[in-house]
């Protein structure tokens, strides 16, 4: 064994089975908007994979969608780890390059997860994101979710919300 390369199992933790339905690349579009800003349509990429430890590894990026339908420039960033507990419940890290970071704790039920934040940090210069509120969940075979935010002095209200399709496994 290649001390540098840990092994990895291929079989996931049984802890993540609630989760498990999550794993894989997902592709789609969704709208943006907010009372600071101007609403736009927005291509989006997740992937959330495992390593055979009990939690999964997720990333996020998105991008402007053009008037015209092309890729314009990219937009939100955020990576971290869903942590599946006890009685379906979850919590997940989220890490943001504009310099804060999320703990949400939530419920899964079925092929349904609601998280609420738990705590918010920012860094001095990060954008003033105060909480957020997330729900995900399957459409036939599409994975959509809405995440409501509280920023910038305004109170919690919807964000953003997309639907993805299946793109790749984990």
């Amino acid at each position: 064994m290649d001390p540098e390369r840990p092994e990895t199992s291929r079989e996931p933790h049984p802890a993540i089975a609630p989760l498990s339905f999550l794993l894989g690349r997902w592709e789609g579009a969704g709208v943006v908007g907010y009372p600071t800003m101007e609403s736009a349509n927005f291509g989006q990429e997740i992937s959330f994979s495992h390593n055979g430890k009990p939690f999964l590894i997720y990333s996020s990026r998105s991008w402007l969608i053009e008037a015209d339908g092309t890729i314009g420039r990219p937009l939100a960033m955020e990576t971290g780890f869903w942590r599946p507990g006890p009685d379906n419940s979850v919590e997940v890290l989220l890490a943001h390059p504009t310099g804060f970071t999320e703990v949400y704790v939530g419920q899964v039920s079925g092929t349904k997860i609601e998280l609420v934040t738990d705590a918010v940090v920012r860094t001095a210069t990060a954008k003033e994101v105060t909480a957020g509120k997330r729900l995900y969940g399957m459409i036939g075979a599409d994975l959509a979710y809405a995440y409501d935010m509280a920023a910038v002095g305004q109170p919690l209200q919807p964000h953003l919300s997309a639907q993805l399709k299946r793109a790749g496994s984990a």
